[in-house]
């Protein structure tokens, strides 16, 4: 609901706040009064076109702030987090113009684009003024609000779903077909290659396994010679091992004359004799290890360039020669069973689009007779409105294959013709604009019944060229509208603003413009100046008087 409306130097008004209540809201005065600037101001707060003709003169900005309540379900706060502004109890939505004509936005005192600003102000007001409009005048949102009035919810869901398994299914097929179509033309060369590789058999670490045994290969000799030296040493004739040996037994046999004194040596003796007996099975050991097959040193470097040869070739290391022949071993298995791939991917394709079109055929059905249902109540509530001649109708055609999407297959339309002889078109396109207003009404009313949040609706000239029985029509469609929105009446019919809940006169007094609430005797004397112009007379106040009481009736 909007709550508030507060107005700074904007033309005729230096500053000005309007309280809103729900219910229906009325905006009477004379022409010139500034009833539009009203309006100018709330569309600035909704994102319209910026202008400095709008500051008022002798300022150097015009700004206007409009404060919403909104139930914690409203789709506007979504939009909020997607901008990353923090959701408050009170939306408030501010607009400042310069002299320049140039515009700054700000939601919540955070600022935003005048595009964001805009896009907000969509979805909190419905607005028919004199200017810009939004809401149903824009083709874009007929679709959403014919599937909102049919419960069409989970209908959509389950196509959307639907169309994205489809649509991942047609990507794999396109995938798998350009795969098939690569490797077909590659096939001789895949197969030379794999049998390449395949002879050349690599195997896992190989390489590091080469350079060793290379190396190993050409210090042989020099390797031999140095361990059989060093075991040589130990345990030769005059080996240390034999000269440790000697020391000891001269000490041991000497050991009663030496005394304790001698023990420490004896031992460190024997700890050498074992370290030398370690060191000398540690020297066997590499001998043994070293005792390999006498390899051709030319032979494993040519093993070596031939795997590093093959992995340059694919760009890879020899390691991975392996698993790039497994790579390419599968892209010849597809070219030797594509068509069986290929026909499970096309099986799978032809499943999802089948199941896609039973799910958009469901919500067409849906859509189709949802809108045989809002034409024909639309329709009923032409004639009262003065437009008994004209015709409402939602067109639900199915769109060519191309066109389809998540949402269906479904070009959707509201569309009217004015007389029998015309042929429908867009609503903005086809009606004058009283005309346009009343068709509007007529179709807020309908769908305010299916509508699961309250709304904001403002009307202008909504009351353009009418009067008497047609003017209490239109009067009594706002007053119905206003029991689940507020609705704002900007109108010059006493049989409308009788209707209203709240009600407002808007004056001019030299160069401000003043907006004063109105109780029941002021607002009787407004009506009653409403049917007999600038002289009120005796007949128009008791005919003021009967309006106000059947409206509350």
């Amino acid at each position: 609901m909007l709550k508030a409306l507060h107005i700074r130097n904007v033309v005729l008004i230096d500053q000005l706040t309007l309280d809103f209540k729900a219910g229906l809201s009325a905006l009477t005065g004379e022409t010139g009064a500034g009833k539009s600037i009203l309006l100018d101001s709330l569309g600035l707060t909704l994102g319209a076109r910026a202008d400095a003709g709008l500051v008022r003169h002798g300022a150097y900005q015009a700004s206007v702030s409009a404060s919403f309540d909104l139930p914690a379900t409203h789709p506007a706060f979504a939009l909020l987090t997607e901008q990353g502004i923090p959701a408050q109890d009170e939306l408030i939505l501010r607009r400042i113009v310069g002299t320049d004509g140039k515009s700054r936005a700000f939601v919540n005192d955070e600022p935003v684009s005048v595009t964001f600003l805009k896009n907000l102000g969509e979805l909190l007001v419905d607005v028919h003024g004199q200017f810009e409009t939004y809401g149903l005048l824009n083709p874009q949102t007929h679709r959403q609000v014919l599937d909102d009035y049919a419960g069409a919810a989970p209908y959509v869901k389950t196509t959307s779903e639907t169309y994205r398994v489809w649509l991942d299914a047609d990507k794999k097929l396109a995938q798998a077909r350009i795969d098939a179509e690569k490797a077909a033309t590659n096939e001789e060369w895949l197969r030379a290659v794999v049998a390449e590789i395949e002879k050349l058999s690599p195997q896992p670490g190989e390489e590091a396994e080469l350079l060793s045994l290379r190396q190993k290969t050409q210090n042989r000799e020099a390797i031999a010679e140095a361990l059989s030296g060093a075991a040589k040493a130990i345990e030769g004739k005059d080996s240390a091992e034999v000269m440790i040996g000697q020391s000891w037994k001269m000490l041991q046999r000497a050991a009663d004359k030496i005394g304790d004194e001698v023990n420490p040596v004896l031992e460190s003796l024997d700890r050498a004799s074992v370290s030398l007996q370690e060191g000398l099975r540690q020297i066997q050991r590499l001998m043994a290890s070293f005792d390999i097959p006498d390899h051709n040193v030319e032979a494993l470097d040519d093993r070596l360039y031939e795997l590093r040869s093959v992995a340059r070739k694919h760009h890879c290391n020899v390691d991975d020669l392996a698993a790039k022949a497994d790579e390419l071993t599968a892209q010849l298995r597809l070219i030797d069973h594509q068509d069986h791939v290929l026909d499970d991917l096309q099986k799978q394709v032809k499943a999802a689009r089948a199941a896609y079109e039973t799910a958009a055929k469901a919500l067409h059905d849906v859509r189709a007779k949802a809108a045989e249902k809002l034409d024909k109540l639309v329709n009923k509530e032409l004639a009262p409105l003065k437009l008994e001649k004209a015709k409402f109708m939602t067109s639900v055609e199915v769109l060519p294959e191309p066109q389809w999407s998540s949402v269906g297959g479904d070009d959707i339309k509201f569309v009217v013709s004015t007389n029998p002889n015309s042929a429908p078109g867009p609503l903005n396109k086809v009606a004058s604009g009283g005309e346009m207003a009343r068709f509007m009404l007529a179709l807020k009313v309908v769908l305010a019944e299916s509508a699961k949040i309250a709304g904001v609706y403002v009307f202008d000239e909504i009351d353009t060229g009418i009067g008497g029985a047609t003017a209490s029509a239109v009067g009594e469609r706002l007053a119905r509208l206003s029991e689940r929105h507020q609705v704002m009446v900007v109108t010059h019919s006493p049989q409308v603003a009788a209707r209203a809940n709240h009600h407002w006169v808007v004056s001019k007094a030299n160069t401000n413009t003043n907006v004063i609430p109105l109780q029941s005797k002021e607002r009787q004397e407004e009506i009653a100046r409403m049917l007999s112009g600038a002289e009120i007379t005796t007949e128009a106040r008791a005919a003021a008087s009967k309006l106000l009481e059947a409206s509350a009736a």
